[in-house]
């Protein structure tokens, strides 16, 4: 017995240190959809509308555990990153129509991740013209001075900052039971302005640039078949965390702008507003987690970009790789971080529409991604016996249909009735 005992307790062990090594893509990636741009839209959610949002956080939980284990599984599976299985499928010039495209859209984040760390520095009084570049660039030596181990463990310390959330969460007090009922009971606000909100809450949540980077970083790391499961747990952990915070963010919001009549357009605006409400504490607590999050997400979205931009033109890429081996992507690199931070310093633009539309755009230029994927990942010359389910498919094509019908009610539609399309 005693030995059967501690033969349960090594494998036991040994299980945990797979888990460990494997651990990282999956959490680090979700996390990071909890950026500056995340953190308004979930803040505005609840300052504009309560609770009333709150239903559609499980639907989102599911959907983004299915989409990014769709990623991660295709990295296990192929060895290679989402940009260079579309370039083998479907050809170059699919391939650099696509790759323009998600670069502009990428772009636009990048800048957004940047108005977050100058938003997130001026609650501390540091002036945005030292607190970007002096940011800026220590993500630029972070990356071209480490390598993958060192850049994944810094990244995974910043991924635990975000309990910062729930903390300010408990710190306002909300009602459980009329949380868990929002969770559960679907409300549906009849105004265009909600429906924009549920197309920038579904962007912000399932982004195109995530699933492009977890399934380059599994790819990267070198997951083994073996290892699938634990990779997928990594992955299922990381949604489920990030849910959890998102929803304290709206809940945040909720119990004290929302009941106080504070409308917000920006995470900072709303840690500014919690201090008079909630007390400093909540405050300090909502402005280190804007901090956090925004040098987390400004470090991984010009990543993410020079991935999916090198892959799909073929060129090499990877952080174990020197500069002289992946130049394209170093460069890369670098010009997007010098011209998202410096998009930020000039004068007369505005950071707030920025923010909020590049969350907007996500939730439009999902569906043509996911539509990559369900070709590739159904492809039993690819995936083996990996293909998806009949369930993970349903739920892809739920996901393509409910962004393209919010899209047509919000955007579209206004149109016909001669009013103005906009949020």
């Amino acid at each position: 017995m005693f030995i059967s005992l501690r033969s349960l307790l090594s494998a036991r062990f040994r299980n945990v240190l797979l888990f460990l090594a494997v651990l990282g893509p999956g959490i680090i990636t979700a996390n990071a959809g909890n950026d500056a741009g995340g953190i308004a839209t979930h803040t505005r959610a609840g300052a504009d509308y309560g609770l009333a949002t709150l239903w559609i956080f499980i639907p989102l939980c599911i959907s983004l555990i299915v989409v990014q284990e769709m990623a991660n599984r295709m990295g296990v599976i192929t060895g290679k990153g989402l940009s260079d299985l579309i370039r083998e499928r479907f050809g170059v010039k699919i391939t650099f129509m696509l790759m323009i495209g998600l670069m502009f859209t990428n772009l636009t984040i990048i800048a957004a991740e940047f108005a977050g760390v100058a938003a997130a520095a001026g609650l501390f009084g540091i002036p945005k013209m030292l607190a970007v570049p002096v940011a800026a660039l220590a993500i630029w030596l972070l990356v071209l001075k480490g390598t993958y181990k060192t850049i994944e463990k810094v990244f995974l310390t910043a991924a635990l900052f975000y309990i910062s959330y729930i903390a300010a969460g408990i710190a306002v007090k909300p009602d459980p039971g009329e949380v868990a009922k929002a969770l559960v009971v679907p409300t549906i606000l009849p105004e265009r302005g909600y429906m924009v909100m549920l197309i920038a809450l579904l962007g912000t949540t399932i982004t195109p640039w995530m699933l492009f980077y977890q399934q380059a970083s599994v790819a990267e790391k070198g997951i083994r078949i073996e290892n699938y499961n634990l990779s997928r747990w990594d992955t299922i952990t990381g949604c489920i965390a990030v849910m959890i915070v998102a929803v304290f963010m709206v809940v945040v919001s909720a119990e004290t702008l929302f009941v106080h009549g504070i409308s917000v357009d920006t995470a900072a605006d709303a840690a500014r507003a919690l201090g008079p409400i909630a007390g400093r504490w909540a405050e300090i607590l909502f402005a280190v987690g804007l901090l956090n999050a925004s040098l987390f997400a400004a470090s991984i979205l010009p990543l993410s970009t020079s991935y999916t931009i090198c892959e799909g033109f073929g060129w090499e890429s990877g952080l174990n790789k020197g500069f002289s081996e992946a130049r394209q992507f170093y460069i890369l690199f670098t010009a997007l971080t010098v011209i998202g931070a410096g998009f930020v310093l000039f004068k007369g633009i505005d950071l707030i529409a920025v923010m909020y539309i590049s969350q907007v755009i996500n939730g439009l230029v999902l569906p043509v991604v996911l539509l990559f994927i369900l070709k590739l990942i159904n492809d039993p010359k690819l995936m083996g016996t990996y293909t998806n389910s009949r369930f993970y498919n349903a739920i892809c094509w739920i996901i393509c249909a409910s962004t393209v019908l919010l899209t047509i009610t919000a955007v579209i539609m206004p149109l016909f009735l001669g009013q103005t399309p906009v949020g």
